[in-house]
């Protein structure tokens, strides 16, 4: 099986992939402590164009995914007074292990959103 953490974003709100959302990866130690891994981008499809981790960089532990959404339903209008129910939404999940895939989708309108662990 080729091991690997891959996503995607649905926004339910217009039935289409999430174009363009901004998405982080975080390595969480046992202290709680945050290490940044990689920010990546979605592309027309709603995916990031490569696995966010592959091979021996997948090792078990905790992670979390921070999807940017207030930025992407805001639309570029970039107007401070205006304030998204959601904003960064973080998904934080384990690895238990390097031989697996994991896929973590999220799926996101302006006012709620649900994930599951996707193959």
């Amino acid at each position: 099986m080729d091991s690997k953490l891959t996503t995607h974003v649905l926004d339910l709100s217009k039935g289409l992939p999430a174009k363009g959302m901004k998405i982080e990866l975080w390595a969480i130690a046992e202290q709680g402590d945050h290490s940044f891994i990689k920010e990546v981008c979605t592309n027309k499809d709603g995916r990031v164009d490569d696995p966010l981790l592959q091979g021996d960089d997948l090792k078990p532990g905790e992670y979390e995914l921070v999807f940017y959404v207030g930025e992407y339903f805001n639309d570029g209008a970039n107007d401070p007074n205006i304030r998204p129910f959601l904003n960064k939404v973080p998904l934080r999940f384990g690895i238990r292990s390097n031989e697996e895939h994991y896929h973590v989708p999220l799926l996101v309108a302006p006012g709620g959103y649900s994930t599951y662990r996707g193959s």
